[in-house]
C-alpha cells in the first residue's frame, strides 16, 4: 500500500491547500487512526484521518485535471484576493474539483493560463 504524507493526503482530498493542512497539523488539529499527527507523517488511504474530530474523507485514486482557461483582462491570477478583486477561480464556476492556476498572468493580460490539481505536473512546467 502506497503512503504519502498527511498533509498532501488532506490536501488531495480537497478540504483545504496543502500549507492550511500544515497548519493544522501544527495546531494539534489533525489526528490519524485516533493519533496526533506531526509534520511528514505518512499515511494510506485506509487509514482514518480527522480534522477537529471530523471524518476527513480521502479519494481512492486521484483524478486529474486540466484546464486551458483564456483569462481575460481585469482577472487576477490566484486563488483568493484578500483586496476581493476578481480572480481567475471566478470564471470557473462550473468546477467542482479544487485546481490552482499554473504561473501567472498579469490583472491587465490576456492570454493562455493553465489550471490543475496535479501538483507535480505543475511544478515540473
Amino acid at each position: 500500500m502506497e503512503k504519502i504524507r498527511i498533509q498532501k493526503m488532506i490536501s488531495d482530498s480537497g478540504y483545504c491547500s496543502r500549507r492550511k493542512a500544515e497548519a493544522l497539523i501544527e495546531q494539534g488539529r489533525v489526528r490519524l487512526n485516533g493519533r496526533p499527527v506531526k509534520l511528514g507523517d505518512k499515511c494510506g488511504y485506509k487509514d482514518l484521518i480527522t480534522v477537529d474530530g471530523e471524518r476527513l474523507y480521502t479519494a481512492r485514486k486521484k483524478e486529474y485535471l486540466y484546464i486551458m482557461l483564456n483569462k481575460p483582462r481585469g482577472y487576477v491570477t490566484t486563488v483568493s484576493d484578500e483586496l476581493e478583486r476578481r480572480t481567475v477561480m471566478d470564471l470557473l464556476d462550473d468546477i467542482e474539483e479544487r485546481v490552482y492556476p499554473v504561473g501567472r498572468l498579469d490583472r491587465n493580460s490576456e492570454g493562455l493560463l493553465l489550471l490543475t490539481n496535479d501538483g507535480e505536473f505543475a511544478n515540473s512546467i
